[in-house]
């Protein structure tokens, strides 16, 4: 199993940035977990992933810095495309979609690059990407175009491999308002890809905030053959009676990030402010990811319990290999949960890996 952290926590989108919060965020981290390695879910903005993929000379640099800090990338994350740390992303962070040739482009660009920053112990490199959409607009066009996208996509990542003699694999991360929302619509929709090159990229705070049970989410992309080829180690925010925990439900309330909202009964809004308005009943799952360490502000809890058993189900039922801690929220969260500064930060992103390290450990241990 491969570890990591995810740095689209940070908001470097230029190469003398990203080498720069190496030495802020990453080389710290690692110290503090006295580590000789710490695993990067390196996210490059696409530019910068262009300016790499075009350039062996950078990439080669790349690979050096982060050689010399005991840093490891087998994953990336290919999801935003760019400015993913502005004041406001809400649905830009689904554009462009599967249905645009810059999406592919970006995608491509990453697995040229992810070929050269993996380590030669790696199995496969991995990179995670949208579920194809935002839900609407969405008609057989639209479809269409994507299906060919994705067909290219796979026949890129054939031709890479046989170029490089190294595997990069794309997983598509079903997400609360997106075409693909869950288990059922993954399998449904990425029935007839090409297995080898692509999947699914598990996030567990997703699969919590769909209400779905571990074992039969497994069970279902099992039986159609969709590999589970990265799982995104986050929690989500949890309010089990949000009535009486809507004063504290306010303080999670932001400007960046989309924070959909699901109930256990069916009900669903787009944003936390609008479950707020309508008063939907609950219990709330709400796409926020919270520090997997800490519990949040009470009476809120986190879907903590829905990981565990989600990883042991994972660990039991696939052979996936990447395993990558994605909490993005840090800068927006309640002013009294953020942290005050980098070594702050540091701090914070340490405690989630040592637990979910401890956690990997100890499932795959039990089995």
């Amino acid at each position: 199993m491969h570890l990591s952290y995810c740095t689209n926590v940070h908001p470097a989108e230029d190469l003398a940035g990203i080498i720069g919060q190496l030495d802020t965020y990453a080389l710290p981290i690692r110290r503090r977990l006295g580590s000789d390695v710490l695993g990067l879910g390196l996210w490059l903005a696409a530019p910068v992933a262009a300016e790499l993929a075009a350039s062996p000379q950078k990439r080669r640099r790349l690979r050096r810095e982060l050689d010399v800090r005991g840093l490891e990338v087998v994953t990336l994350n290919g999801f935003p495309y760019e400015a993913f740390q502005a004041p406001v992303v809400k649905l830009g962070v689904y554009y462009p979609d599967w249905t645009s040739r810059e999406r592919l482009g970006y995608t491509l660009d990453l697995a040229s690059v992810l070929t050269d920053l993996m380590p030669d112990t790696a199995t496969y490199g991995s990179v995670s990407s949208l579920p194809l959409a935002w839900r609407t607009p969405w008609d057989t066009s639209r479809s269409g175009a994507a299906m060919r996208h994705l067909d290219e996509l796979a026949y890129g990542l054939d031709s890479l491999a046989a170029a490089t003699g190294r595997q990069i694999r794309v997983g598509f991360e079903p997400e609360p308002g997106c075409l693909i929302e869950n288990t059922t619509q993954a399998a449904a929709l990425l029935a007839g890809v090409d297995t080898r090159y692509l999947g699914v990229c598990l996030d567990l705070a997703h699969l919590a905030c769909a209400w779905e049970e571990p074992s039969a989410a497994l069970s279902r992309l099992n039986a159609a053959g969709v590999p589970v080829v990265k799982v995104q180690v986050s929690a989500a925010l949890q309010a089990d009676d949000p009535a009486a925990a809507a004063d504290v439900l306010r303080a999670y309330v932001e400007p960046r990030f989309l924070h959909q909202t699901r109930s256990s009964l069916g009900g669903a809004t787009d944003d936390l402010d609008a479950a707020l308005a309508e008063q939907l009943p609950g219990p709330w799952r709400i796409h926020y990811h919270v520090p997997l360490h800490a519990a949040p502000a009470e009476p809120l809890t986190s879907t903590v319990p829905v990981l565990r058993a989600a990883l042991r189900e994972v660990l039991a039922r696939t052979d996936c290999e990447h395993y990558d801690v994605e909490t993005y929220t840090w800068g927006v969260l309640p002013p009294s949960l953020r942290p005050a500064d980098a070594e702050g930060l540091a701090d914070g992103i340490a405690a989630e890996v040592a637990f979910a390290r401890d956690l990997l450990v100890s499932e795959a241990a039990a089995r």
